[in-house]
């Protein structure tokens, strides 16, 4: 299930979401710091933390499940978001150099699905990367917060899920080791109960965030094959075979469906 997305937004202008929102900002941008020239999504309720890449990429968007609802973003300037189906993004193969996943896994009907057309949408050697709820944390037990809500991930869950789908993890951590609490004591003191829970129980903490590159994989050739007629009864009927779908096919061992029929309309970059 998803929250609703003015739940969410409530919670991030709390005490507590605000904290968590400086210590979510500072690991991504540790992670990606520097963007400069490159295309950027984000999907789930990514807005809170693209502010720092919107002067510096070349575009930034925001895209939010349908089953979430969309919220207007930023308040001033050009709008950058909008409401999308989240397995079937409204852009064309290989145009973004980044995409941003964060409050949008746990809730995914498909999750697959999702990280299949996020696939689709990066061009190679994209990078993705994955905020999810840790399914070991404590935060994953506050209902009363964004993570507490759907599907939760260990580390090994999601490294296996986007290896699965033709990524290859590169950093996989953890973040938000300050616990779920809403005293003055912890959110005052904020930065050094993360710095200690780092150290201390860093498998408690609230996320896992995952960098993964696209990885772009030849179909293994399947060598010929033989035809055999069959025979077939004289008096069964023989329909005319189905038309068969366009399918783009990029690697685990030939099988794998990358693009896939879906209405969309293209945002032009």
């Amino acid at each position: 299930m998803h929250l609703d997305a003015i739940e969410i937004r409530n919670f991030y202008l709390s005490p507590r979401g605000r904290i968590v929102r400086q210590l979510l900002s500072l690991r991504i941008r540790e992670i990606w710091p520097d963007v400069r020239g490159q295309r950027l999504v984000g999907l789930g309720h990514a807005t809170p933390f693209l502010r720092p890449f919107k002067d510096e990429a070349e575009r930034v968007l925001g895209f939010m499940p349908a089953q979430q609802g969309v919220i207007a973003w930023p308040a001033e300037g050009p709008l950058v978001t909008s409401l999308v189906h989240d397995a079937c993004l409204p852009l064309p193969d290989a145009s973004v150099e980044r995409v941003l996943l964060i409050h949008a896994l746990e809730g995914a009907h498909a999750p697959q699905a999702m990280l299949r057309d996020v696939w689709r949408i990066l061009a190679p050697g994209g990078r993705v990367l994955v905020v999810v709820a840790n399914r070991a944390g404590l935060w994953s037990r506050v209902e009363s917060t964004p993570f507490g809500v759907g599907r939760p991930f260990s580390r090994s869950q999601i490294a296996r899920a986007l290896e699965d789908l033709s990524f290859t993890p590169g950093r996989i951590e953890t973040a938000l080791h300050v616990p779920p609490s809403t005293t003055r004591f912890v959110l005052g003191s904020a930065r050094g109960w993360d710095r200690m829970g780092s150290r201390v129980w860093p498998g408690l903490a609230g996320v896992v965030v995952v960098e993964a590159e696209k990885r772009l994989v030849q179909p293994i050739n399947p060598g010929k094959k033989l035809r055999v007629p069959a025979l077939v009864p004289a008096l069964r009927p023989n329909p005319a075979p189905a038309p068969r779908s366009q399918t783009r096919f990029s690697g685990e061992e030939g099988t794998q469906p990358v693009g896939r029929t879906c209405s969309r309309t293209t945002t032009v970059l």
